[in-house]
């Protein structure tokens, strides 16, 4: 991920503006991110967390799981494209046309090596600040997700899963989620 403008602060009306060339756009206290189409990796990571979130949301109906491209505005000066997130019943009000306006119940990110960084760093302090419940990082190439939950202080790390050979394979859950569990194995397959 790249910052492609260091000294000028961009707005969402600005960012609404530029022209749809198939990069993801983001801006985070003013500035502008733009990173590259994901790879297949990160994609079929993606497509394996994203159909188990929506066949556990079909059968408890508590909210709507989304994927990027879903402008996330938390600020004028703050917008992202979470790979995925989760939007309770109680927060589906906040939806708009073009946008969410405000934290999302669960934030996933799955890293990639152009976004590693900005993930681990300037997101998590956004999501710590605008006070987004959970947060999840999914690394593809370590095959391990650190599980972020918010508390009076911030969002600590809550939990790290990582599969390890002749261990029980961990399971993902939440209490977001009743009931919903995610084996490493299935993210990963």
């Amino acid at each position: 991920m790249e910052t492609a403008s260091k000294s000028v602060r961009l707005t969402y009306q600005d960012l609404r503006r530029l022209p749809d060339d198939g990069l993801r756009h983001e801006l985070i206290d003013g500035e502008h991110y733009v990173t590259p189409a994901p790879k297949w990796k990160h994609q079929r990571v993606s497509g394996q967390v994203f159909g188990h979130l929506f066949m556990y949301l079909r059968k408890h109906p508590l909210g709507r799981v989304y994927h990027a491209p879903l402008d996330v505005l938390f600020s004028e000066s703050d917008c992202v494209e979470p790979d995925l997130l989760y939007v309770s019943r109680e927060r589906e009000q906040q939806m708009t046309e073009d946008n969410l306006e405000g934290a999302p119940d669960l934030v996933i990110e799955i890293l990639s090596p152009s976004t590693k960084h900005v993930d681990r760093g300037v997101k998590h302090r956004l999501y710590e600040q605008f006070r987004v419940p959970e947060y999840w990082i999914i690394d593809p190439e370590s095959e391990m997700v650190r599980v972020y939950r918010l508390d009076v202080e911030g969002l600590p790390l809550h939990t790290e899963l990582s599969r390890r050979e002749g261990t029980p394979v961990p399971v993902l859950s939440t209490p977001l989620l009743p009931g919903f569990e995610l084996s490493l194995d299935e993210i990963f397959e």
